[in-house]
């Protein structure tokens, strides 16, 4: 099981993955994601401050928790991203579809 810690602050819930988001990681934190979207969870908040590398399978994962939180009503937001992931992100542009905020 990837190594994310999960805290619950009233409508909203913090991932926070320890390990990079890379295929290896990706389908525990996917299956958390859904779980928490399953109990009715809308606004995720992903903290990126121990994550150092991402690949495209964490890109997909961040593109499909959107799309499920906004078909669900509900809202994703990414926080502490390195410079790296904040110009992946940018790259990418998914600062425009989600709230994405740097270290």
């Amino acid at each position: 099981m990837a190594e994310i810690e999960i805290s619950k602050h009233g409508s909203s819930t913090t991932v926070r993955p320890v390990k990079n988001i890379v295929s290896s990681t990706v389908p525990d934190i996917r299956s958390e994601i859904k779980a928490l979207i399953a109990e009715g969870v809308k606004d995720i908040v992903i903290d990126l401050e121990m994550v150092e590398i991402m690949d495209s399978m964490g890109i997909g994962l961040f593109i499909s928790a959107h799309n499920s939180l906004l078909r669900a009503g509900g809202k994703l937001m990414v926080i502490n991203a390195s410079k790296d992931l904040l110009d992946l992100f940018k790259a990418m542009r998914l600062d425009q579809h989600f709230n994405i905020s740097g270290s």
